[in-house]
């Protein structure tokens, strides 16, 4: 299931603070108050002043480490930290309970029922806020459940007023819970402990949350990800689980830290319990909603594999490649959510979640930026965990440094062209879209409808060879190559390959003045010498026309000539029929003109029919017949299935009226009478011999 790599890849992302080094983390107040205090002895200043005094001399130039000595000393800090953290193992039983008993201490000296009484007070004081907040905030409840869904506007508008609505709400509970206990006194170790329990709750609380702005599993018409309830109950449910044990855990491990507790131990701590961790999401995983086949089996362990890899290489002490993983899922899975959350947000409320779905220019243009800034994001705290500083890099004048500057500038150059391309090509579809939505009944806007998805492919591909041809040069000139060379040598070569490939030229240039005189669109039947049929595409320099009967002609633009477009506006279809010389003309014309009528009230047959048909009169005396002309206006293409529909209701309504069809007859005649042919024959019969007997 998609929603799994969406979910769980940022769930994965709940392991990187508690592995992370806690090089930052602020010591204790009372070791604090002890460092002070040995700065302050004058025996302590005085051997810092020798020891800066004899650290001014200048010190030996070593040469930089080769590639051989940086993973010797990769392998050198993984077999330190393995071994700090086995040396620290017989101490974790002692260094939990030494601060479980330093804060049990402080809890009895502050008196333990009276500790339990102000905390069901903060308690009580919060969810009252809480209730207070909910009972002022009705209309803005009824004004978020009352909100119009009809376009993604207002379903984004409705959606995150409601989670507003839900953080106001848990503000109101962290403001009175976490707000009275900061008015108190407390001792450092159960002040710590408290102020973590009460940050892991909000933060539970936001999870809460934040799952019914994803998933909504109580309110379908505010789900910002495609999926029915079931599913949406069990991705939320999930979400809340991994978040409160990462929340618990997080702030167990920074009470750790906060109370001295040496790296090592907390470290294995944090290890072990992050297996929980890890095994709560295995469960994600492996029992997600969704068809249970081949590729549900692939994307279930490739996940496995790659969490198991994080966490183990986190264990190892491999920062570097650590944070690298760790970052690349975070930013997959992040950009997976947001562009299923753009697409749902523009499917049409109660469509399927197959339904085709065409971009907006903004909903393209946010996603992108989103994309461009995480990217960035990630970079800056991947050089801040492998210990970059990019101020210095980019004063280093060494080759090696300008080199990385200049893939910077290409990485960077990169990202905005896809920025740009993405929105552009948006723009194009949309634009595309609403030209093949336009039908043919409307006629004011059929036309430039058509024109449109004539031109736009074309401008599209055009546009995109522009812009990567402009990012390519660009990208060169940052990596330090001059292109001006390059841009002069094209344009020489062009004029060669101008001489070389006239043809070429001529039909591009061709084709060009073909669309500049909107001579052919894409679905119109043109003609043009030996080669006919209905315009299907284009390229630069042919048009692709598929025949009536089936063939397809790739014909190039230079070889087109003068075309004659048989789809343009209307066409004019003239029939002719042949009736007897004693019928009744202007019956025959009352009764055409009265089938023009029924054809053109004909609901199926009326709105391609401009003017209807009618007699126009005698065309000419033939030999056996007397030919009447008639005439109607239609849509382009459409007039053979009517002229069909005619001649089937003029064939009815003739026969009906005693209307005879004149035919070709042969009549045989003699100059006697039929009598005396009748007695000559019987004369000849009587003189004949009889036969013998």
């Amino acid at each position: 299931m998609r929603f799994l790599r969406l979910l769980a890849l940022i769930v994965g992302m709940l392991l990187v603070p508690i592995l992370a080094p806690a090089a930052t983390t602020e010591p204790a107040p009372e070791k604090v108050h002890a460092l002070l205090q040995l700065l302050a002895d004058p025996q302590v200043q005085g051997w810092l002043e020798q020891q800066r005094v004899g650290s001014a001399a200048p010190a030996p130039t070593t040469q930089p480490p080769n590639g051989d000595a940086m993973m010797a000393g990769q392998i050198d800090g993984i077999r330190a930290h393995l071994a700090a953290i086995a040396a620290a193992a017989p101490h974790v039983r002692g260094a939990l309970a030494d601060a479980a008993a330093k804060v049990h201490g402080e809890m009895a000296s502050h008196g333990i029922d009276h500790f339990f009484l102000l905390l069901a007070a903060f308690a009580a004081l919060g969810f009252g806020l809480e209730r207070l907040f909910w009972l002022v905030s009705g209309g803005v409840r009824r004004w978020i459940i009352a909100s119009r869904m009809d376009t993604p506007g207002e379903r984004m508008r409705a959606a995150f007023a409601r989670f507003g609505f839900g953080a106001s709400w848990v503000a109101a509970f962290a403001l009175g819970t976490i707000g009275a206990f900061l008015a108190f006194d407390w001792p450092p170790a159960l002040r710590d402990a408290l102020l973590r329990l009460l940050v892991a709750i909000v933060m539970v609380r936001l999870s809460l949350v934040f799952g019914r702005l994803l998933f909504a599993p109580g309110a379908e018409k505010f789900r910002m990800l495609p999926m029915d309830t079931p599913e949406a109950w069990f991705w939320h449910r999930r979400l809340v689980v991994n978040v409160t044990w990462f929340a618990f855990l997080y702030a167990f491990i920074e009470w750790l830290i906060a109370q001295g507790v040496e790296p090592g131990v907390w470290r294995l701590v944090a290890y072990v319990l992050s297996l929980g961790q890890l095994a709560l999401i295995m469960e994600m995983v492996w029992r997600r909603p969704g068809v249970r086949d081949e590729r549900y089996k692939s994307v279930g362990w490739l996940l496995t594999v790659a969490f198991v890899v994080l966490l183990l290489l986190r264990m190892l002490g491999a920062y570097g490649v650590f944070w690298l993983g760790a970052l690349t899922l975070g930013v997959v899975g992040t950009m997976r959510l947001i562009s299923a959350i753009a697409r749902h947000l523009q499917r049409t409320p109660g469509a399927p979640p197959d339904e085709l779905v065409v971009p907006s220019v903004q909903s393209a243009a946010v996603v992108r930026a989103i994309r461009l800034v995480l990217i960035m994001l990630a970079g800056l705290i991947l050089a801040r965990n492998w210990g970059i500083d990019l101020g210095k890099l980019m004063a280093d004048p060494s080759a090696t440094i300008r080199i990385l500057r200049g893939l910077f500038s290409v990485v960077v150059i990169g990202l905005f062209a896809d920025l740009v391309w993405f929105v552009f090509k948006a723009m194009l579809e949309r634009k595309l879209a609403e030209a093949q939505a336009v039908g043919v009944e409307d006629t004011a806007h059929a036309g430039q409808a058509t024109r449109l998805r004539t031109v736009l492919p074309i401008l599209r591909n055009v546009s995109f060879v522009t812009l990567a041809l402009i990012a390519v040069l660009t990208a060169m000139s940052a990596l330090g190559i001059d292109i001006a060379p390059m841009v002069a040598g094209a344009g020489v070569l062009g004029i060669a390959v101008g001489f070389g490939a006239q043809t070429l030229v001529k039909d591009i240039v061709s084709g060009v003045f073909f669309l500049f005189d909107d001579a052919f669109r894409v679905g119109e039947y043109i003609q043009s010498g030996s080669y006919k049929g209905t315009v299907e595409s284009f390229s630069l320099r042919s048009v692709r026309l598929r025949h009536h009967r089936g063939p397809v002609y790739t014909v190039p633009f230079g070889e087109l000539g003068a075309v004659q477009n048989m789809s343009r506006d209307w066409v004019i279809d003239k029939l002719s029929v042949g009736i007897t010389y004693d019928s009744n003309l202007e019956t025959a014309r009352k009764l055409i003109k009265k089938i023009g009528q029924d054809l053109a009230a004909d609901p199926e047959m009326g709105p391609n029919i401009l003017e209807p048909l009618k007699m126009q009169g005698v065309e000419q005396f033939g030999d056996f017949a007397i030919q009447i002309r008639m005439k109607m206006m239609t849509r382009p293409g459409e007039q053979f299935v009517i002229r069909r529909k005619a001649y089937a209701a003029i064939k009815t309504a003739f026969d009906a009226n005693g209307i005879k069809f004149a035919f070709p007859t042969v009549q045989v005649a003699g100059g006697a009478d039929a009598s005396v042919a009748a007695a000559a024959q019987q004369m000849l019969t009587d003189s004949r011999p009889a036969p013998a007997n």
